[in-house]
């Protein structure tokens, strides 16, 4: 697994925001933001197919949207996404989208 201590930040997160969904799926699983900040920040893979990943490489570069996609220990998925402009990054459930 990548981590943000073998791996420098890719881009500026902005504003960070969180639903109320993602916030009580992160307590209930025990985790906080910042372990998935600090994964989508590096472009850890988590749960993206090759396609999605290679779609975030061009983003960083582009200027574009970033979506990461990742399992809490009790399965639940959150997906982390920064803005184009980089002004805020938010963290929701799929579904809360």
């Amino acid at each position: 697994m990548v981590t943000a201590n073998n791996k420098k930040p890719r881009f500026a997160l902005g504003q960070v925001v969180a639903t109320p969904g993602a916030l009580d799926a992160l307590q209930a699983a025990g985790q906080t933001p910042m372990e998935l900040l600090q994964r989508h920040v590096v472009l850890d893979p988590g749960e993206l197919d090759k396609e999605d990943q290679q779609t975030n490489e061009e983003a960083v570069t582009n200027g574009e949207r970033i979506l990461s996609s990742y399992l809490l220990k009790d399965g639940t998925k959150i997906w982390v996404i920064t803005e184009a402009d980089r002004s805020s990054t938010c963290l929701l459930l799929p579904d809360e989208y």
